[in-house]
């Protein structure tokens, strides 16, 4: 069966090993570093799987592949823009194999571009104030205006907020959710979920099907935090969900920020504790932009007051291009750039008119 998946043929042996009950990221990751694929975990013997995992475990396994569980996901996948990426692709986000614990696998709705594009992420309180829903919109078309991809969870208050900004500058915003990808949640964001599948990206490592359950969102905080650069709390009560973020933000090495707020304020509290904690306090996206400018690729473009700085490698990109629809693997092997840097030179094509995105992730020289 032919499916938009890895790069290799056995889409249904990721699956299949994602979806065992009681088989968590970490131990999937012990058993592929053993075996090297989820093929060889499943050719494995008993003996050999006890090594890595329990009896019980191992039992299920060495049953094989459940293909009535495996056949809903790989139906799914024939959808356009629904993709599976895993750590054997090319396309896996560099960044999040940086953080402890990688998910193994990731179901995507969307374009797979803004996976390796610089980003920051932006989190805040579902409960959150207007002018703090107001602060994450305009903080996320700032940035996003600056060529950067805006990375949230889809949540009420801040997250929908900070989404909702990059939609309205480049579209360029990554929602990490906590369900299967079949499921909207909240129900409140269907229509937003919408845009973001259509401009920018919807991920999640759980299968097809799973609800929202509360012990899946700090899972789920760990890759938005992994995935940026820098992590800015909007709003955050000092218990919330975005202090988590912030947390795994800082031990991942990712840069934090906070917004100040009214020291009567209960969701301003979190912000005020960061700071005290060594978080930048930021008025504006111009102080996010001057701690992050030394992590970004040497051919990203920074917007001046003259517009974008265009390097040479963008006009030999253009010129190697030619004039058919071409797939972003193409571009890479003909650029020989990096992921991120071609992708931020296919950002500024886009915005500049000179380029057209095309379904299926596709590229096509406008001039």
């Amino acid at each position: 069966m032919e499916t938009k998946t890895t790069e290799s043929d056995d889409a249904k042996f990721w699956i299949a090993l994602a979806q065992i009950q009681g088989l968590g990221n970490a131990h999937l990751c012990q058993l592929l570093a053993k075996f090297g694929t989820p093929e060889n975990v499943f050719n494995a013997t008993l003996s050999q799987l006890k090594e890595v995992v329990s009896p019980q475990l191992a039992a299920t396994i060495e049953r094989g592949v459940d293909i009535d569980l495996v056949q809903p996901t790989l139906d799914w996948l024939k959808k356009e823009d629904t993709h599976l990426i895993t750590l054997a692709d090319s396309t896996y986000p560099q960044r999040l194999l940086q953080i402890s614990n990688p998910p193994a696998i990731l179901y995507a709705i969307g374009q797979l571009h803004w996976l390796n594009h610089p980003s920051i992420a932006m989190v805040g309180s579902r409960s959150a104030t207007p002018q703090g829903e107001k602060n994450a919109e305009n903080f996320a078309e700032s940035l996003c205006n600056q060529g950067l991809c805006v990375i949230s969870g889809m949540a009420l208050g801040i997250d929908g907020a900070a989404h909702r900004g990059a939609l309205k500058s480049n579209g360029g915003t990554i929602a990490v959710v906590g369900t299967g990808l079949n499921i909207v949640y909240p129900a409140k964001h269907r229509d937003l979920a919408h845009q973001i599948a259509e401009h920018g990206l919807i991920i999640s490592e759980f299968a097809l099907g799973t609800p929202s359950i509360a012990n899946n969102f700090p899972r789920r905080n760990r890759i938005i935090s992994g995935l940026s650069l820098g992590c800015l709390v909007v709003e955050a009560n000092l218990t919330s969900g975005s202090m988590i973020t912030a947390r795994l933000a800082t031990e991942q090495g990712r840069e934090v920020f906070a917004i100040p707020g009214s020291i009567h304020s209960p969701v301003s509290k979190g912000c005020h504790q960061l700071i005290k904690q060594g978080a930048k306090l930021v008025e504006n996206a111009n102080d996010i932009l001057e701690e992050i400018n030394h992590l970004l690729p040497r051919q990203y473009p920074i917007k001046t007051e003259r517009g974008y700085e265009t390097p040479k490698e963008i006009d030999t990109l253009l010129a190697a291009m030619g004039f058919d629809p071409i797939s972003f693997e193409a571009l890479l092997e003909i650029s020989g750039l990096t992921t991120e840097a071609l992708s931020s030179m296919l950002m500024l094509l886009e915005l500049e008119g000179k380029l057209a995105t095309l379904a299926g992730g596709n590229y096509q020289r406008l001039i």
